[in-house]
């Protein structure tokens, strides 16, 4: 399978990773929503939970909606899928510890963590909007640190970008066929 073939079967697969995007946006949602409340470890835990939730959520979704959830046995870029997934688990000690430090830093690390993983989703999907939206990410995260954006606040920037940037990724997956073997 050439690189080309395999980010076809990724696109077709998975809806190109928009199912996946919308619902890691509603979990940025859902952990903004807990954090208007006051609360900071819940905001940080309900996105650190609720993050471990968006493989399993989307693949429900992406079944439901007439998609495999999975690519063709073979598919190399699976391999790099994995491979910045496990990367990603290795970030959030580190975005954990850091909002012990100072919780107004742990969604602009987060940010920063998975703009640079869509970074990534560029080359496994073959979807150039995962640069765009990568480096929005990357910038955001940056910008709130800077302009010390109040934590209840920082959620809904991740959620806003995700939810805005899904039904493109979406409407791309979304016309891809299935690969003819």
């Amino acid at each position: 399978m050439n690189i080309v073939d395999a980010q076809k079967d990724m696109r077709y697969g998975f809806f190109g990773g928009g199912v996946g995007m919308f619902v890691s946006g509603t979990i940025w949602l859902f952990s903004g929503i807990i954090a208007l409340n006051g609360n900071a470890d819940q905001a940080i835990w309900a996105l650190l939970i609720g993050g471990a939730l968006i493989a399993p959520l989307s693949g429900i979704i992406t079944k439901f909606l007439g998609r495999p959830d999975k690519s063709t046995p073979g598919n190399p870029l699976v391999t790099l899928a994995m491979e910045v997934t496990i990367w990603l688990i290795f970030c959030l000690p580190l975005a954990y510890t850091i909002s012990q430090t100072n919780s107004l830093w742990f969604f602009p690390a987060m940010l920063l963590v998975i703009g640079g993983r869509y970074l990534t989703f560029s080359t496994i999907y073959g979807m150039r909007i995962y640069w765009v939206c990568g480096l929005l990410l990357a910038a955001a995260s940056v910008a709130l640190v800077r302009l010390n954006v109040p934590f209840s606040i920082q959620p809904f920037i991740g959620a806003l970008i995700e939810i805005a940037f899904a039904p493109f990724v979406f409407i791309q997956g979304h016309k891809e066929g299935k690969l003819s073997t």
